[in-house]
């Protein structure tokens, strides 16, 4: 039965205390919202409507190039009627749907596929947990294990406030019986709003049965605040270490390394400590990140050794057994096989041919103020430390760059370039220079 999942996201997230929407705050490199939306699509979701704010430019882009659809809600009239402003994108599926909240990162694929299995067996579906916070909906069941009800936590009798199984906020449901429910939904509360908890009794009357899914509560948690935000990334650090070290990556101290949620380690790839993977990052067997180093957009292949205190920017391409040493950066470059830059070089919009190697201090000099431009530096080149590549620029296999030169000109195959100035030796003068300044020090004490 195909599938389809209604995210909520139209909340105004003022406890965040940012211009920017809550659901668009990142967790290991990507929106909360896209964490939820991961988890709806690996469950087999094949649509997905972001019910939004008025105005939620940022939440409604990011939606869409993610391959959701979008909706509005006009007002903020509780989640039963955000739920239901998805009817229109959906009036035509036929199949199941699951509604969920866009500031819960942490829900897994594993729970939503649960949520789909369960509903198909009984009808409709809802996901709980174990908690005595007084934040929660209280789920009330029957002897036979179903739901009876869900009873929001200010709106609960004593005993109800007892119960310690609390909504997890997952429904699912065949669409077109929800959408219908959804429409018969009544603001007969505290609050004044229409509550998608109110659903599974509507349903109840029409004679069909709610399951109970129950998951741990560390995977419930909603973010409403930066304190929330850093909790929930602790959280997701912790999940992306474990199932890295399951996949067979080292890890020297996995509690200082941290990953985004679409980073690629191989087994047998080394991390040292305190390194940092930014988004789109993938490295291969056999390669090791020392420490502190920091890695985005960038792909590392087999047997090769980036840093300590290296920095890969988006687009670097490091190639097998190639070494990036300390302090140097790469960006938007390739880095061919066994080509080495140990020290303090910035390699930029270039190739670095196979087996060349980048003295101390080289830089590509690969913007004019306007534009960008290509180093092309051959195999088995050798560019002596101090060296300035004024791009574009072509440097042929095998040429010599001596230290300290400015390269501007294109080089042939296995010549030799020096640009420095010819040194020149005054003798004498060194003590001279030291015995006038001393004379002018002792006139001014006088």
């Amino acid at each position: 039965m195909a599938r389809a999942a209604v995210i909520l996201a139209a909340g105004q997230g003022t406890r965040m205390k940012s211009a920017k929407p809550k659901v668009m705050h990142a967790i290991a490199g990507l929106p909360i919202l896209g964490h939820v939306m991961a988890a709806a699509r690996g469950a087999g979701a094949e649509r997905i409507v972001v019910v939004i704010a008025p105005g939620a430019v940022d939440v409604e882009a990011f939606a869409l190039r993610q391959g959701a659809e979008t909706v509005v809600q006009d007002k903020q009239l509780g989640t039963g009627h955000a739920a239901a402003c998805a009817a229109t994108a959906l009036k035509n599926f036929v199949g199941t749907l699951v509604v969920t909240y866009g500031d819960h990162p942490l829900f897994t694929s594993a729970t939503f596929e649960a949520s789909f299995a369960a509903q198909e067996k009984s009808g409709m579906a809802i996901v709980a947990f174990h908690s005595r916070s007084t934040a929660y909906g209280r789920v009330i069941t029957k002897p036979d294990g179903l739901l009876d009800r869900i009873v929001e936590y200010r709106d609960a009798n004593a005993a109800e406030r007892k119960v310690d199984l609390c909504n997890a906020g997952i429904m699912a449901a065949n669409a077109k019986s929800f959408f219908r429910w959804a429409g018969e939904l009544k603001n007969h509360n505290v609050q004044k709003e229409y509550y998608l908890t109110d659903i599974p009794t509507i349903a109840k009357a029409d004679g069909v049965g709610c399951a109970v899914v129950t998951i741990e509560e560390a995977e419930t948690m909603g973010v409403n605040s930066r304190a929330e935000l850093a909790i929930a990334e602790s959280a997701m650090q912790q999940r992306l270490r474990a199932r890295a070290l399951e996949a067979g990556v080292g890890m020297t101290a996995p509690e200082t390394v941290f990953l985004s949620h679409d980073t690629v380690l191989e087994a047998d790839v080394q991390v040292g400590p305190h390194v940092v993977f930014g988004p789109g990052v993938t490295v291969r067997s056999g390669a090791e990140i020392k420490a502190f180093s920091h890695l985005e957009g960038a792909t590392v292949a087999s047997g090769a050794l980036v840093g300590p205190y290296a920095r890969l920017r988006p687009g670097a391409d490091i190639g097998e057994d190639a070494h990036i040493g300390n302090f140097v950066e790469v960006k938007n470059a390739r880095i061919e096989k066994g080509a080495k830059a140990n020290h303090l070089a910035y390699i930029g919009d270039a190739r670095v041919g196979e087996g060349a190697n980048i003295g101390a201090g080289t830089i590509t000099c690969n913007f004019d103020g306007f534009d960008k431009h290509h180093t092309d530096i051959g195999a088995g080149a050798f560019i002596g430390s101090n060296s300035a590549l004024v791009a574009p620029v072509k440097i042929a296999d095998g040429v010599f760059v001596g230290a300290g030169s400015v390269i501007t000109k294109e080089m042939s195959k296995d010549s030799l370039a020096v640009t420095r100035a010819e040194q020149t030796e005054i003798p004498g003068w060194a003590e001279k220079f030291r015995q006038r300044k001393r004379a002018e020090k002792a006139a001014r004490k006088k």
